[in-house]
Order: C-alpha cells, then structure tokens, then sequence
C-alpha cells in the first residue's frame, strides 16, 4: 500500500532541480564552466513536461475514478428504511 499517490509532474521538476544543482556544482568545483542563464530553458523545460505530465496523471485517475464509480452492484442506493420526505 502506497503512502501517497504518485505525482509525475513532482519528480520531473525534482530530477531538474538535481540537474540544475548538478551543473552549477561542476561550475563550482571548477569541472566546467556554465552561465547563470543556463538554467532558464532546463527549467522552463522541465515546467512544461511537468504540466504535461501531470494533466495526463490527472485524466487517467478522473477517468479511472468514473469508471469505478459507473460500475453498478444491483444495490438499493439505501436499504435502511422508508425514504419519506418529512
């Protein structure tokens, strides 16, 4: 059983954020050099699949939630009683 459900857009802009730091580290430990805009198109790239994904995520559990809430037992909706309107 999971904790919390899963959130794709969430770990797309994390693993950015981990490239971002991972870059400016290597500029950092003088590896390689990179400039300060270098971040903008990762980040911008990484907002747009974010968005993307998690509309797809969002769509897939509307769309399975319906389905499993079309899925009829035969039930009465309540067999407690007289339904009477006071």
């Amino acid at each position: 059983m999971l904790l919390h459900e899963f959130r794709p857009g969430r770990l797309i802009l994390g693993l950015a954020a981990l490239a971002i730091a991972a870059l400016f580290a290597g500029d950092a430990a003088g590896a390689w050099s990179v400039a300060w805009f270098a971040a903008l198109p990762v980040l911008g790239g990484a907002l747009g699949l974010a968005s993307i994904a998690s509309w797809t995520a969002y769509r897939i559990r509307r769309r399975a939630a319906r389905r499993a809430s079309s899925d009829s037992t035969g039930a009465p909706a309540s067999s407690s009683g007289s339904q009477a309107m006071r």
